[in-house]
């Protein structure tokens, strides 16, 4: 049986930070689908096509990464696409109190999958699609600290 593993998120946009826990994850697992959830009620700053593009441009060269779209729960595209394991990367103690709540639950939802956390690397602790997007609004220069394929205009 493949180790296969969901990493989900909203992307708006992928940062470097997302990037590092993908790439650092690939010894774990035979296949990383990258989820881009979609949730109707919240506001993005940038388009659900763009963000699957710049993802799928960003791992180009990962024949074991791949990148979908989704909504609804999580679990339920993770049985959808034969994921056993969602991975979840956490920059701070108050990522862990958060993550834990949604671990637990979509483990109470789905027994099968279970929930890997990574630690993300010193270097991108500080980084966050929030801020990123904070940093754009703003009229900052904010290429460096998104993934390569990201095309910010």
């Amino acid at each position: 049986m493949s180790r296969i593993a969901l990493f989900p998120g909203s992307f708006d946009p992928i940062t470097i930070g997302h990037v590092d826990v993908i790439t650092r994850s690939l010894d774990l697992f035979d296949k990383i689908i990258i989820g881009v959830g979609h949730n109707t009620t919240k506001q993005y700053m940038f388009p659900l096509q763009d963000r699957v593009e710049w993802i799928k441009n960003s791992f180009s060269d990962y024949p074991q990464i791949s990148v979908e779209s989704y909504s609804g729960l999580t679990v339920d595209f993770c049985k959808k696409v034969q994921a056993r394991f969602i991975l979840r990367g956490l920059r701070t103690s108050a990522d862990f109190e958060f993550e834990r709540a949604i671990a637990q639950m979509n483990h109470y939802l789905e027994r099968g999958i279970e929930t890997i956390f990574l630690l993300s690397s010193p270097q991108y602790a500080p980084v966050s699609s929030t801020i990123i997007r904070d940093i754009i609004r703003n009229g900052g220069n904010a290429q460096p600290f998104v993934a390569d394929g990201v095309i910010l205009k």
